[in-house]
């Protein structure tokens, strides 16, 4: 509804009602607009908002958006948005910009800006320092409740967060204080009597997703980073939190269904881009496909011998594949969200061993029933089949949730070992637990 008042202003060149909307509208729903209009139309808009709403809209803009604007706007536009950004945003737009518009925003800045902002970037991409914010409220233990909340009110309006202020000797972290505590609390009081000295923090080369998964866990609204010093040089606000566990899980998503992780939206991403990202595990996977064919022609002559083999190839291969993505994608996400460690690999395995016998056997009566009834009341086939279903689904579930932890203890992503490797891996199994089987009860 408002998109279409927003066009319609615009058409009437009505730019003080347009300003007097758009001042009601939340920052992310002005970037949706912008999103579906002309670019010199965007611009208008957005020389339309205030300083503050400038900011925001700009820091929730897509980098194609981001880019466009810093080309189109003044060096005094730019400084205008960049002193009203908060230093992790900034550091986050600077990261997604090539070489030559980084150095057009750095030059609008100051100096001192310019400094945090080449701190914060020399740190290792998915680490904490990289995502946290230098903007912070510090107070002092020898501090009346009285002056903290001076304080606050002196400098709280350019933080990103004033809920929790910490509480630094020399720079060291010793404790945190809720604004909720200050208020309550009387104003002659000393911070050091209401502090809370055991407070969670993170340090500067911590992986983001671990600190995402901490906030998270403790429901914290901003987590203290430390250095190797023990001193406080940031925090990660819950925001933060909540980008980093989006982009963790898109990223895992991406991996588990065969395509290389790519940061761009869908539509921003180009064909070629598309192409390049899920050839290469697609030529992996074919790759690794033909071992199973290999196999298949090494058994040539059994299939000639009793043609009716061929036809429940795929459904075990199928069974196999599923049983096993199943129980990666469990396990998977129970490492995601912290539930399932690595010490707990036999308890894992243990627990997928016996739900492995229950669905096998249930799969395998079935199965075994219909091949004796379709198929000549051919009981050594159904007994075939039906050992097969238990053995490969008992196989599949053990495949399926070892891989993921092994790849957890090694350093690597368990998302990688999801549905498209799990299925190529069971593929080949499959076909030579099948012809074991089969070859064995024939013999007999």
């Amino acid at each position: 509804m408002k998109k279409e008042q927003v066009e319609e202003l615009l058409e009437k060149r009505e730019f003080k009602e347009l300003k007097e909307l758009l001042e009601t509208m939340h920052p992310v729903d002005i970037v949706e607009i912008l999103e579906d209009i002309e670019q010199r139309q965007m611009i208008l808009i957005f020389r339309l908002l205030a300083k503050e709403e400038a900011a925001e809209v700009f820091t929730d803009m897509n980098s194609d958006m981001r880019e466009y604007l810093i080309n189109a706007l003044t060096d005094s536009e730019l400084e205008e948005v960049m002193d009203e950004m908060y230093l992790d945003d900034s550091v986050d737009v600077l990261e997604e910009m090539p070489a030559n518009v980084v150095d057009r925003l750095l030059s609008v800045t100051d100096e001192e800006t310019r400094q945090k902002i080449n701190a914060l970037l020399q740190y290792p991409e998915d680490s904490a320092g990289s995502i946290m914010n230098v903007e912070y409220i510090s107070l002092r233990k020898e501090m009346t409740v009285e002056d903290a909340i001076l304080k606050i009110r002196q400098v709280g309006i350019n933080r990103e967060t004033i809920y929790t202020c910490y509480v630094t000797e020399k720079k060291k972290l010793i404790g945190a204080v809720d604004v909720k505590d200050l208020l309550t609390a009387g104003e002659s009081r000393l911070i050091e009597e209401i502090m809370d000295e055991n407070v969670l923090c993170a340090r500067t080369l911590d992986d983001q997703e671990e600190v995402a998964s901490k906030i998270r866990k403790y429901g914290l609204v901003a987590i203290p980073i430390i250095d190797h010093e023990n001193c406080l040089v940031g925090i990660v606000t819950v925001d933060d939190a909540m980008l980093v566990m989006q982009e963790e899980t898109t990223e895992d998503i991406s991996m588990m269904a065969g395509v290389s992780p790519n940061e761009d939206s869908y539509f921003g991403t180009s064909v070629f881009q598309h192409a390049k990202n899920r050839s290469l595990w697609l030529m992996l996977l074919m790759l690794s496909a033909t071992v199973s064919g290999e196999i298949l022609a090494h058994y040539e002559k059994a299939m000639a011998a009793m043609p009716v083999l061929i036809t429940f190839i795929p459904m075990l291969m199928g069974t196999s594949g599923n049983s096993g993505s199943q129980s990666s994608t469990m396990v998977i996400r129970g490492l995601a969200v912290g539930e399932i460690q690595f010490k707990d690999f036999f308890r894992v395995v243990f627990k997928e061993i016996r739900v492995a016998l229950i669905v096998g056997v249930l799969l395998a009566i079935v199965n075994g029933v219909r091949v004796y009834l379709m198929y000549d009341q051919d009981l050594t086939l159904a007994i075939a089949i039906g050992i097969t279903m238990i053995a490969i689904v008992c196989m599949a579930k053990c495949v399926g949730c070892t891989l993921p932890l092994l790849a957890k203890k090694i350093g690597l992503d368990p998302a990688l070992m999801a549905a498209p490797l799990i299925s190529t891996i069971m593929d080949t199994c499959t076909i030579l637990m099948y012809f074991a089987i089969i070859t064995a009860l024939y013999r007999m």
